[in-house]
């Protein structure tokens, strides 16, 4: 496991407000950040915001919802929802 200081500092008009935080990297994470650094020529830093940036995108699914329908054999006008309630009571009475 490799620990890592961070510095992150931000901005808000004529004051800067620096904080360091300790993240911990497990072994297969750092070793993907190492491979970053070593394919792409990246910093640390960037590395590191390269993985999470993957890991916060969301992916793109292009399933169209398809409802599953059967015959139940029983027209109701649910718009009468004290008529539609005293049927399927009925039914299930029945059963």
């Amino acid at each position: 496991m490799r620990r890592i200081m961070m510095r992150m500092g931000a901005r808000h008009d004529a004051s800067i407000t620096i904080m360091r935080t300790t993240v911990n990297l497990d072994a297969d994470i750092e070793a993907e950040v190492a491979r970053l650094q070593r394919e792409q020529g990246l910093g640390l830093s960037e590395a590191i915001n390269t993985l999470a940036r993957r890991g916060t995108a969301r992916a793109k699914v292009d399933v169209v919802y398809a409802p599953v329908t059967f015959e139940m054999g029983l027209l109701i006008d649910v718009a009468d929802t004290q008529r539609a309630l005293e049927l399927l009571d009925d039914l299930d009475a029945s059963r």
